[in-house]
């Protein structure tokens, strides 16, 4: 089914839905404003020169210059009267302009208005003089010949330039400006989205990394909203499907652990009523005349069922202290006297089997905050594996030392649990001593060869707090 709905999502995804796609589109489209910006630019600056040059108010300089040179054409041998004349009738429709004319003689013979700042008397050096001071400045300057000829005087019209319509030329340094302002415009509008671009990315990204390193209770992440369908959409949709995944695996792992669990416990409560009826038949027959062979099969019949119901008692515990139903209470014990009266109670055994007995306890006291019966139960568990497993040996020693915490050490000299045994079993007794030491947050260290076994119990520094 998972399968299936990841086949329709990468049907649906497609090129243009990708991110490689989009930022593709952003880089295309900041290359292609720039050379059509351009233009834009220009032709914007044109339609605005031209706008200006519809005002009625401005004057076109090149008509003007033309106008000026065919009045003085006109005015060739005419009167001074007529010049005269015909300068006001200029001044007439040219209000802003200062006219005045010059006669043969270098006269001054009118200025319009009386203001204008000119020789009255002119000589060739005030001539070069006014020309050198006309050019180039802000003041629209024309000089004409009467009659279009020298020898005959000159008439001169000057105009205020911010009076003249702008012609068309060379671009200005406003029309670079306002390029350099439109090309960084562009460059900064590019990096801003992109900006963006990438600032999208990355928060969806860290909401996926937060999602995936912030489990819920359960231990397993939550799933996130996918909303797009672009590369980290599909991740996001994959990591959705990852996490059903782990949720239905979750869920039959504890099925299968809560029927494993009943089975077991079903089945020690079952196999103790026939090992009950076992036990007592072979009391019953161990009172009667028997062989030598006979009482052999008893003795072994015997061990048989004290091994079963070991094993039986060990599933049961096992089952408990996984399901966290095992009875904990800890307090606070002395070790040293819990080793010294547990290791009085197993010295008939040991004693019978002929083990030497080697006991080093101190006399000061050495506390741990455990559950006794837990810790009972693990010593148990261990004398009980010297006592099956490294009989060979014929020794056990017992030692309780109180540096670093404390420290309990079980030795024996068998074969080693590397060792063949007739005796050896699943493990589930070492299982149930290794869950409760880590519940009673200690640790047990097996250190093992041919010529023995020794078993460190200590309290474990990574389980504090």
């Amino acid at each position: 089914m998972i399968n299936s709905s990841t086949d329709r999502n990468r049907r649906r995804y497609s090129l243009r839905q990708s991110l490689l796609s989009k930022y593709l589109l952003i880089v295309l489209c900041a290359l292609l404003i720039v050379p059509l910006g351009i233009p834009a630019i220009l032709i914007a600056v044109s339609l605005q020169t031209r706008a200006d040059n519809r005002d009625a108010s401005l004057y076109d300089s090149n008509r003007l210059e033309r106008m000026w040179h065919e009045e003085a054409a006109r005015l060739d041998n005419a009167a001074p009267e007529a010049i005269d004349a015909a300068l006001n009738r200029v001044k007439a429709a040219y209000p802003k302009a200062e006219l005045f004319w010059v006669d043969a003689s270098g006269a001054t013979r009118l200025k319009l208005p009386d203001t204008i700042g000119v020789p009255a008397s002119w000589s060739a050096s005030d001539a070069v003089a006014f020309m050198k001071g006309t050019s180039g400045s802000g003041v629209f300057t024309v000089v004409a010949f009467l009659g279009d000829k020298p020898g005959g005087g000159f008439m001169t019209l000057q105009l205020d330039r911010a009076e003249m319509r702008k012609a068309g030329g060379p671009p200005t340094s406003r029309t670079y400006l306002l390029l350099l302002a439109a090309i960084l415009l562009v460059l900064g509008l590019f990096l801003f989205v992109s900006l963006l671009f990438f600032y999208r990315i990355r928060r969806r990204l860290v909401r996926l990394e937060t999602a995936m390193t912030a489990p819920a209770e359960t231990g397993i992440p939550l799933p996130v909203d996918a909303m797009r369908m672009d590369e980290i959409g599909r991740l996001e949709h994959a990591f959705n499907a990852m996490i059903g995944q782990l949720e239905r695996s979750r869920k039959r792992e504890a099925k299968e652990e809560a029927l494993r669990r009943d089975l077991i416990a079903k089945l020690s409560h079952d196999l103790r009523t026939p090992l009950t009826a076992i036990r007592s038949h072979a009391f019953s027959l161990g009172q009667e005349a028997l062989s030598v062979k006979g009482k052999e099969s008893l003795e072994l019949i015997d061990r048989k069922v004290d091994s079963l119901g070991r094993l039986i008692d060990n599933l049961f515990s096992f089952t408990l202290l996984t399901s966290g139903q095992y009875p904990y209470h800890p307090q606070r014990v002395d070790i040293v006297r819990l080793a010294r009266m547990h290791m009085a109670g197993w010295y008939p055994a040991f004693e019978q089997a002929g083990f030497e007995i080697d006991t080093d306890l101190p006399e000061e006291a050495v506390c741990w905050n455990v559950d006794p019966q837990w810790l009972e139960r693990v010593l148990d568990n261990y004398l009980q594996n010297v006592l099956r497993h490294a009989r060979d040996g014929r020794y056990i020693g017992l030692r309780v030392s109180g540096e670093a915490g404390g420290r309990i050490v079980i030795a024996d000299r068998g074969p080693g649990m590397e060792a063949a045994s007739k005796e050896k079993g699943a493990g589930i007794g070492l299982s149930i001593a290794a869950l409760m030491l880590k519940d009673m947050r200690l640790r047990s260290i097996f250190r093992s060869g041919a010529s023995g076994t020794e078993v460190h119990i200590f309290p474990d520094s990574t389980l504090t707090g």
